[in-house]
């Protein structure tokens, strides 16, 4: 039952569900869900930042096109103003015109060109009679059409214009790290916003207007543009706004800082966003790394009259004060979280505890049940619902349980004392027959062997007294020539007395009766020591340590003759059973048996012991294992003789550790 029970109670504990039922929402859920909700928030985070700084980019982009739009309608206004067409007929009045005018609008060139690109005047004497005619915008210009854009004027171009336009853009490179590897050391292009009108000069003479201004180390250009996007208090304390202008991937124009003091001209973009902003065309709306640090950043890209991708226009700021800030709110959020657990999780303990203690209770109190504590009880609960109540079942069941076990437990007494009866009178009647049936079994053997024994003794008994007889007849008959034969007839007289004692032996296994002598009582000690000195041939030959203990006081009624046999039949057999040598141990002492008193003989070898199957025939008639030398006779007369007497003889016995042969008598009355 105790097994069954074991096999279905479940491996773990129910204190380990029920805490993780109590602490699963706190530890893990909520933990999930915050995860979840801090991720999320973070994506809108960010996607948030990327919205500001695409707005930015907005802002800056229009900015731009207003430069643009602004450059047009100037140079445009001016070339169909009243003033313009007054000064047309002279060039001194039109070259003070365009330098008032450059002033005004802010232009870094101001000139006119006839349909040849022959200059006809400039702001500055410095400027080429002859100039490029193959730009878009004053191809349109030439075709009637004003126009504006950006375009990409190499050194040689702004030098025919202003020698301190060159000077102006010229920009030495700066290694700048994530930036494509480039040879060159320096930047001489120049970004322009140009714009080209056609205008009729002197004599209706048609010629083209065309004003612009150079984009590079234009700070007044990139400060309003991060004026205008990043107002004061429009990011948060620590984080910067900044603006820069590209030629191609160099910062001709920025507001960034290299270090304290220097903007960052001169400096190039990193290789991703240069090949996805002027290689792809697409507007880069993500982190950057810019110059020395990281800015959320927008780059869009720029393009020149020509529809080539020329440069870039880009807005961007600090992502680090974001970055901190981000991380400052998931901190507290898990500091937050750890109070709230700190806090609660102790309490769900103390509730589960309530729960989890009564069963572990009950655990326990079956666990000492099966162990065999009947009296095990849970005992009363504080839990006053559906546990309480099943404890207190549980108790009443136990109680039960004991009841019934007593029970059982009297009447498997009751059946063990029944079943003790039952079969010790068995047992007592099953020896009982045994020795009944082993007595007619040997009764039966020994009548058969003593008739037939007897028969061959009287039968051997008359050949030897005529062999005898002749013998004596022929030594007779020889005389002194017997003398010649004397050994021969020692040996037939040796043989034939031989011949009588074995057949004398016979008779007495036969008829023991027959040859019982006078019985007296006497010490068996004193037998004992009188049948050392017929061996001590014998145990001298053999080196054989003798151990004499003689501690018997009671005297046995017995033939002292047949006593000696038996002693000296068992001393023999010891002494055949060590013919290398060892220890002989001969006791006396008195022993009883059941309420008969009486002595014990022990005669113990050393020698080559016997298997348990020989050892149980020993004592059989005729039985030997001394091959040529015995007759099988010895133990078995001395079995007689002792039985004879009411007495005992038994034998125990191991292969290599020698025998141990006993003989108990009766004590003499």
């Amino acid at each position: 039952m105790a097994d069954r029970i074991s096999a279905i109670r479940p491996a773990r504990s129910v204190r380990y569900r029920l805490l993780a039922i109590a602490l699963l929402p706190m530890l893990v859920i909520l933990p999930l869900l915050l995860g979840v909700t801090v991720y999320r928030w973070n994506e809108k985070f960010d996607a948030a930042l990327i919205s500001k700084v695409n707005g930015d980019l907005t802002i800056a982009h229009q900015y731009l096109a207003h430069i643009l739009d602004n450059t047009g309608e100037h140079v445009t206004a001016l070339g169909g103003s009243v003033r313009f067409q007054e000064a047309a007929d002279d060039v001194a009045g039109l070259q003070s015109l365009l330098k008032e005018a450059r002033a005004r609008l802010e232009l870094d060139f101001l000139y006119v060109i006839d349909l040849n690109g022959v200059l006809v005047t400039s702001v500055t004497d410095r400027t080429a009679g002859s100039l490029r005619t193959d730009w878009p915008v004053i191809r349109d210009a030439l075709s009637g059409r004003p126009s504006t854009g950006i375009d990409i004027f190499d050194n040689t171009d702004l030098e025919n214009l202003s020698a301190d336009l060159a000077v102006r853009a010229r920009l030495p490179l700066v290694s700048t790290p994530n930036a494509v590897p480039t040879e060159r050391l320096e930047e001489t292009r120049g970004m322009v916003v140009q714009s080209a009108t056609p205008v009729t000069l002197a004599e209706g003479r048609g010629a083209v207007l065309v004003g612009g201004i150079l984009l590079n180390q234009n700070l007044v250009f990139i400060d309003t543009i991060n004026d205008l996007v990043y107002r004061e208090a429009s990011l948060p304390e620590g984080s910067q706004g900044t603006a820069t202008l590209f030629l191609d991937d160099v910062r001709i124009s920025t507001n960034v800082r290299l270090f304290e003091g220097r903007r960052a001209l001169g400096t190039r973009v990193s290789a991703a966003v240069r090949s996805a902003v002027l290689g792809d065309g697409r507007t880069w709306l993500d982190s950057a790394f810019v110059v020395n640090d990281w800015y959320i950043s927008a780059y869009e890209p720029i393009t020149d009259s020509h529809g080539k991708r020329v440069g870039m226009l880009y807005v961007g700021f600090l992502e680090a004060p974001f970055t901190a800030a981000k991380r400052q709110t998931v901190l507290t959020i898990l500091l937050a979280f750890l109070a709230i657990t700190a806090a609660s999780v102790p309490i769900f303990l103390r509730w589960a505890r309530g729960i989890f203690k009564p069963l572990e209770r009950m655990d326990a109190t079956i666990a000492k049940v099966e162990s065999g504590n009947l009296g095990a009880r849970t005992g009363p609960v504080d839990s006053q619902d559906e546990i309480g109540r099943v404890a207190t079942h549980l108790d009443i069941l136990l109680d039960q349980l004991e009841r019934s076990d007593r029970q059982l437990r009297r009447w498997n007494e009751e059946l063990n004392a029944r079943v003790d009866e039952r079969t010790r009178e068995l047992k007592l009647a099953n020896r009982q027959l045994e020795a009944t049936t082993k007595q007619l079994i040997m009764s039966e053997k020994l009548a058969a062997i003593g008739e037939i024994t007897a028969g061959v003794a009287h039968e051997i008994n008359n050949p030897i007294a005529v062999m005898q007889g002749n013998l004596e007849v022929i030594r007779s008959v020889v005389g002194d020539r017997a003398e010649q034969a004397r050994v021969e007839f020692q040996l037939l007289d040796e043989q034939i007395q031989r011949i009588s004692q074995i057949v004398t032996k016979l008779l007495q296994f036969a008829k023991p009766e027959e040859f019982a002598g006078f019985i007296d009582r006497h010490a068996p000690g004193l037998a004992v020591a009188d049948c050392l000195p017929l061996v001590q041939h014998l145990l001298a030959r053999a080196a054989i340590e003798v151990q004499l203990e003689n501690t018997a006081e009671r005297l046995v009624l017995m033939n002292r003759t047949e006593l000696q046999q038996v002693i000296v039949n068992l001393v023999v057999n010891a002494i055949h059973a060590m013919p290398d040598g060892g220890r002989l141990a001969i006791e006396t002492r008195d022993s009883d048996r059941g309420e008969r008193r009486g002595v014990e003989i022990v005669v113990s070898d050393s020698g080559v012991g016997m298997d348990p199957d020989v050892a149980a025939k020993v004592f059989d008639p005729f039985f030997t294992t001394k091959r040529q030398e015995g007759t099988g006779l010895g133990l078995s007369i001395s079995q007689t003789l002792v039985t004879r007497q009411g007495g005992a003889i038994s034998v125990t016995s191991h292969p290599g550790k020698g025998a141990t042969f006993v003989v108990w008598l009766p004590e003499a009355e």
